[in-house]
């Protein structure tokens, strides 16, 4: 049995009194300061990981606590001691394997001067994120009867590590595909390099809202600190993934378009009975914001290579080959970990709520007409075309 440790840290201040219950009530400024010089610390072991065949493993959330936007502005070496300082701390407990949370592993090259930095190996998680992900999106098609071979999706932040492996793995199942990012420049680079092995017809675009506007299927994988997708924006009847930390789509959505169908792509089922009990008050539960049994792709990856005794950096850097894609979740699925129930913003995708977009995204077609969104007409994304 190999032994784990996860780095975490808060992506929202609602997320800080989660992990710190005497912060609740307390203004953010005064949080995000405290945040500024408050050390890594051991937030929680876990326990009951278990699969079918009776391998284990255990571990620890050790948390580096900054706020997304503290990752991305601080001096980047201040950033690194802190995720090096809440690895150190794991391999004290015992930890043989480290993965890393939301934005620990977006700064800087993606884990790898982590792991060059400390005494065991290092995984973003990246690789069974993007099998989740993927596969979320594609079971939110056939909720939504999407026939998927006859849709557009789009990919946001199609240019990332995980955006990347995302398009090749969506393309063979969609009509066309549109790569979405900030850069245009290593946008245009990027589909030069990947247009000629895509099976389907594919464009790219800096332009977020319109490309989402022609899509029926959108999976976002950004490191954005900002709700970038908005209600105006969806088509009816859409399917809207989200692997993102944080949200990527703007609350609103669920209020103002009830023809939508948002989910959060990056979430798993563990096997057995974990338990995540505080360090610091061992007799309480941890809460990480997700259901009881639940775990993050990422988070499920570190946990897979323990159980099977895989201690290597498996996903680090900027690209992840679609191989070790396929073979994690592969590994994962061996392990015992399943796909978890749909959920967004928060609260489960029931049956019943399915249901009440299918009906409403029905009713918004024969009020429109075959419009991409209630207030625009179909647009055309300006970018090159596979022929």
């Amino acid at each position: 049995m190999g032994k784990f440790c996860f780095v975490i840290h808060p992506v929202s201040f609602e997320d800080v009194a989660r992990y710190e219950p005497g912060a609740a009530g307390k203004g953010r400024p005064i949080i995000a300061k405290i945040l500024e010089w408050m050390p890594s610390y051991a937030a929680a072991h876990i326990t009951g990981v278990r699969a079918p065949d009776g391998r284990t493993t255990e571990g620890w959330f050790v948390a580096a606590p900054l706020l997304p936007t503290q990752i991305l502005e601080f001096p980047r070496e201040e950033v690194y001691a802190r995720i090096v300082r809440a690895i150190e701390i794991g391999v004290e407990l015992g930890a043989q394997v480290a993965g890393l949370g939301a934005f620990t592993g977006v700064v800087g090259d993606g884990g790898v001067t982590i792991a060059e930095r400390v005494s065991i190996p290092v995984t973003t998680g990246n690789s069974l994120t993007i099998a989740c992900g993927v596969a979320s999106l594609f079971r939110g098609a056939d909720e939504m009867e999407i026939d998927a071979s006859q849709a557009t999706a789009v990919v946001v932040g199609a240019t990332g590590s995980i955006g990347s492996a995302c398009v090749r793995l969506i393309a063979p199942r969609v009509r066309e595909i549109i790569l979405v990012a900030r850069n245009e420049t290593r946008l245009r680079k990027f589909h030069e390099s990947v247009a000629s092995e895509l099976p389907c017809a594919s464009s790219y675009t800096t332009d977020l809202s319109r490309a989402v506007r022609e899509s029926d299927l959108i999976l976002t994988a950004t490191s954005s600190t900002k709700e970038i997708i908005q209600p105006e924006d969806l088509r009816s009847g859409a399917v809207v993934c989200e692997i993102s930390l944080p949200h990527d789509v703007s609350r609103r959505v669920a209020t103002e378009r009830p023809d939508v169908l948002v989910i959060e792509g990056g979430n798993m089922r563990m096997p057995g009975d974990p338990k995540w009990m505080r360090v610091r008050e061992p007799d309480k539960e941890f809460d990480l914001g997700l259901p009881r049994g639940t775990a993050l792709a990422c988070m499920s990856e570190t946990m897979t290579l323990g159980i099977c005794d895989r201690l290597e950096s498996y996903t680090l850097g900027r690209g992840v080959s679609v191989e070790k894609v396929l073979e994690i979740e592969r590994l994962a699925k061996g392990a015992g970990f399943e796909f978890a129930d749909m959920r967004a913003f928060d609260v489960a995708v029931t049956a019943e709520k399915i249901k009440a977009t299918r009906a409403a995204a029905k009713s918004r077609s024969l009020d429109y007409g075959d419009l991409r969104s209630p207030t625009l007409g179909m647009t055309k994304v300006a970018s090159v075309r596979k022929s």
